[in-house]
């Protein structure tokens, strides 16, 4: 595949390495995902009441896991920007699919866990961004009034 993208046999082009991740990110990468989107056994992952309770469990260990490493960036950046920075690094989907996906396929996965992992990965791409901007626009003043301004109001009109 190499001597496709680069003809130069010594791999030296300049555009070598942009060549190669055009190529990964352009055609192999988008089959693996799709391949894996059409692999993915939704009815595994509701088979039973355990299987599903899983999916938060494995949404909390994302949180711990990738999560609890923003505790570091906590005096630098303040509580609110730290638990939003938290919540963006603790998303995480495309790693849990390949993962899943080999670890199904050496037998060391269940479809039915394999499926919560997957779901989980989902939710957190769907959930934690949202979760992260609300803290985010929390901590945002709303443009409004001053309190002199409120003040000086009304004492020229009452009725304000």
């Amino acid at each position: 595949m190499l001597t496709l993208v680069d003809r130069d046999r010594m791999m030296t082009h300049p555009l070598f390495r942009l060549k190669l991740e055009a190529a990964g990110f352009g055609i192999f990468i988008p089959t693996f995902f799709v391949a894996s989107g059409v692999q993915y056994d939704g009815g595994a992952l509701f088979q039973s009441a355990s299987t599903i309770a899983r999916v938060p469990l494995f949404l909390v260990a994302l949180l711990v896991v990738r999560g609890l490493p923003a505790l570091v960036y906590r005096p630098a950046i303040g509580t609110r920007r730290m638990a939003a920075a938290a919540l963006l690094q603790a998303t995480s989907l495309p790693f849990i699919v390949a993962a899943s996906m080999i670890g199904m396929q050496l037998g060391l996965l269940d479809k039915a866990t394999g499926a919560a992992l997957i779901a989980a990965g989902l939710l957190s791409v769907l959930a934690f961004p949202l979760a992260a901007l609300t803290i985010l626009r929390g901590g945002e003043r709303r443009p409004g009034p001053s309190p002199a301004t409120a003040a000086g109001r009304s004492r020229l009109n009452p009725t304000t």
